[in-house]
């Protein structure tokens, strides 16, 4: 079961993917898909910025496909479309002459495709994600209030028209990108945010998650998380977002590598997938009741932390 497909234009009533996340929340932690960008540069699929994995979708749409199959098969209930980087800015910065509320389209129908293909015998959604309009880890490249509402705008009636589940607002670095991104969606579609972090439980522009969560608030997130941060990070961060809200939360960190130009990712260093896992399994002990994988996980990274969930489950 995926809802994708009759999501958009669901807004006066309670929207069907509230139903769904209740119940899956209900049932355990929520598992989340995992890096998609690092996934296609480790195949060999060209990532060069600023389309990043975003290129894919025209150049190898069959790895895209597979990638979200593969997600899917590892026991993901969250598969994100590969929208990170279908933003008007980095779709006009790279010179392919598309639109990018075309490529937006492609990439949730590719992961349609790939819900459909696997037949999952379980409740699946399909989340839209939605980066900074500028770069992951710049705070100080957000632009202004009027470009950050028209970017933000513009992708979300994108998303909402290709019919995606819900938001993914992520890797967000300054609290007015999320509070503006999230303001776009509302009324729209539900949506999740979730925020890169340095130490200390801190968000990179310096602003505590404490008050990123207040800022957030009124917009009714259904979760809050980190990601896109070393694991010991993500646990700071964790601990900061369980001391300042009661609405869900979670995490889905860096694996193995680093950022690095004009790829997006350098392999080496990071953790592999058995630190991974243990980390994860702290996140859950404190309280995480979202868990995936951000840049350098895998399919195998989510297999392996949805038969430790199996495990506690047993247990």
């Amino acid at each position: 079961m995926c809802l994708a497909g009759y999501a958009a234009g669901v807004t006066a009533e309670r929207h069907p993917t509230l139903d769904v996340f209740e119940t899956l929340l209900g049932s355990g932690p929520i598992l989340l898909s995992g890096g998609f960008g690092t996934e296609l540069q480790r195949r060999g699929v060209d990532t060069r910025l600023p389309l990043w994995a975003a290129g894919a979708l025209l150049d190898d749409p069959a790895a895209v496909r597979q990638v979200h199959a593969e997600y899917l098969a590892a026991g993901a209930d969250v598969i994100t479309a590969n929208t990170f980087r279908t933003d008007p800015h980095a779709v006009a910065a790279s010179g392919r002459g598309v639109d990018a509320a075309a490529l937006t389209r492609i990439a949730v129908e590719l992961a349609r495709e790939a819900v459909e293909a696997m037949r999952p015998d379980r409740p699946v959604l399909l989340a839209g994600s939605v980066g900074p309009v500028r770069e992951c880890y710049a705070p100080e490249a957000v632009p202004e209030e009027s470009r950050l509402r028209d970017e933000h705008g513009a992708r979300i009636e994108a998303l909402v028209a290709s019919g995606v589940d819900l938001l993914l607002v992520e890797t967000m670095n300054t609290v007015r990108e999320a509070v503006t991104a999230l303001a776009a969606a509302r009324g729209r579609l539900p949506a999740l945010v979730s925020f890169v972090c340095g130490a200390g439980g801190r968000l990179l522009s310096g602003e505590p998650l404490g008050e990123a969560v207040q800022a957030v608030a009124p917009y009714d997130p259904l979760a809050i998380l980190v990601n896109c941060c070393a694991p010991a990070v993500a646990t700071e961060g964790l601990e900061a977002l369980l001391g300042a809200t009661a609405l869900p939360v979670g995490v889905y960190a860096n694996g193995g590598g680093r950022p690095a130009d004009p790829d997006g990712w350098a392999f080496g260093g990071g953790v592999d997938d058995r630190a991974y896992v243990e980390a994860a399994r702290t996140w859950l002990s404190r309280g995480a009741r979202l868990l995936g994988g951000c840049c350098g996980t895998s399919p195998r990274t989510i297999a392996s932390l949805r038969r430790m969930l199996a495990e506690i489950d047993r247990s």
